[in-house]
C-alpha cells in the first residue's frame, strides 16, 4: 500500500481558491495550458521545456 495520495493524481494538480472555486495551478507559460509547472521548495519548472522561475 501507498503512504498517502499520488501526486500525480489529476486532483492534485487544482485548488481551492479562499472562495470555494476549484481552480487550476499554474501552466508553463511556454508550452501553454495543459503543461503544469512543478512546485519545489526554491522554484517552479517545466518538466516539458525547462522553464524555471525562482521563487526567492
Amino acid at each position: 500500500m501507498s503512504d498517502g495520495p499520488n501526486p500525480n493524481a489529476k486532483w492534485s494538480k487544482y485548488k481551492f481558491d479562499d472562495d470555494g472555486k476549484l481552480t487550476p495551478r499554474e501552466f508553463c507559460p511556454t508550452c501553454g495550458e495543459g503543461v503544469f509547472l512543478a512546485v519545489h521548495k526554491d522554484r517552479k519548472s517545466c518538466g516539458k521545456c525547462g522553464f524555471t522561475v525562482s521563487l526567492d
